[in-house]
């Protein structure tokens, strides 16, 4: 297939890029700064794109078979809008180009509560911490979730749990209702990710992924 990845520069961007070369897809790593992105490889165009400027994104997404959105950004007690912002030049681009597969990457946070089985200390006070400490951009992020659900498209949405660094693909739980698990390994959701866009699992519909392993994946 023919995937464009936003956020491909991030740490979990990367590993999408390199699941998907390694797999035998074209991908196109769409970027703000493309001299800064780190490897080369047969089967990738690197392109200079900023989710924030429509132009550059309907430019990225020509051609492409499908969509991959990793976008990230920092905590801040400030407004945050780039991923909602980014997700509305994406879905418009996407459909302009008739463009239909779009998975893209959330936080298990945006739920606002903890999933079944999850301990009473997490449920009462770290939860709790972690939602006041990430409010804006969890809030940005459920305007991009609006976004990708009322887009028209065949979407994905990915909610990932504290994010890890992991070398490797391990084992990890996807499931269509909160799951209790405190991470997940960026290899993982880079597959997870990468199985939705490609194989057209889970459309219209959003998903958690949780890693089982452990953090002795690292």
């Amino acid at each position: 297939m023919k995937l464009v990845v936003f956020g491909a520069n991030g740490r979990t961007g990367r590993h999408v890029v390199r699941q998907a070369i390694d797999r035998g897809h074209t991908v196109t790593a769409a970027i703000r700064r493309p001299d800064e992105f780190p490897f080369t490889a047969p089967g990738l165009r690197v392109v200079r794109a900023d989710a924030l400027d429509g132009e550059t994104v309907t430019d990225a997404v020509t051609g492409h078979d499908a969509v991959i959105s990793a976008l990230g950004g920092t905590y801040t007690r400030k407004p945050v809008s780039v991923f909602s912002r980014g997700m509305g030049n994406i879905t418009n681009a996407m459909t302009a180009q008739g463009i239909r597969r779009l998975v893209c990457v959330s936080s298990v946070c945006v739920a606002g509560k903890a999933a079944p089985g999850e301990t009473a200390i997490f449920r009462l006070l770290l939860l709790p911490i972690l939602l006041e400490l990430g409010r804006t951009a969890y809030r940005d992020m459920h305007r991009m979730e609006d976004i990708a659900r009322n887009s028209g498209l065949d979407w994905t949405i990915v909610r990932a749990s504290g994010l890890v660094d992991g070398t490797r693909i391990t084992d990890y739980t996807v499931a269509p209702s909160s799951i209790a698990g405190r991470y997940t390994s960026r290899a993982d959701l880079a597959d997870a990710l990468l199985r939705e866009a490609t194989e057209n699992r889970n459309v219209d519909a959003c998903i958690d992924v949780v890693t089982t392993a452990g953090r002795a994946m690292r």
